[in-house]
């Protein structure tokens, strides 16, 4: 392939942003079918768009998971409780839903830091991976929206504060 034939392909990739940004994979844990139909719900309701970045495609374990943007943002639902989280943590209230980021990342002052929130309080748990890309306004914008889907959506067990 030529100098310039690479550079055609190279620019038609940047004009369709799909070249290498393939699906996103969602892998979710196991869990009941309630909760799985609960995720269902809580997917299908999302907004097509996140932090102003249009929905993308997934693979895997579709109906548990959605995916916006490139770099993505991925959201999963039917999680585990993150090995970092205890009954002292900190959860940030956004849209009346208590979100956990771990303490290193929300102590620190570096806002590239990509961003993981955990809705803990709800069942099930839904994770929020946000890439340093989108801050600072992405982090707040995300919790708001996807927080609203989640109050309404899943069921709140132990409000996170």
């Amino acid at each position: 392939m030529s100098r310039w034939t690479r550079g055609v392909v190279a620019s038609a990739c940047l004009l369709l942003t799909s070249c290498g940004s393939g699906a996103v994979e969602i892998d979710a844990s196991p869990m009941s079918a309630a909760d799985q139909a609960a995720c269902r719900k809580l997917v299908a309701d999302l907004p097509r768009t996140m932090a102003g970045q249009p929905v993308r495609e997934v693979s895997g374990d579709t109906g548990l998971g959605a995916a916006w943007g490139d770099p993505a943002i991925v959201l999963t639902c039917g999680v585990p409780q993150p090995s970092s989280f205890s009954d002292t943590s900190t959860c940030i209230q956004t849209a009346g839903v208590g979100w956990y980021v771990p303490d290193d990342v929300l102590l620190s002052n570096d806002q590239s830091r990509d961003v993981t929130m955990t809705a803990v309080g709800y069942r099930p748990r839904v994770r929020v991976f946000l890439p340093g890309e989108y801050r600072p306004d992405g982090f707040p914008n995300t919790a708001a929206a996807i927080g609203a889907v989640v109050d309404r959506d899943l069921k709140l067990v132990k409000p996170c504060k």
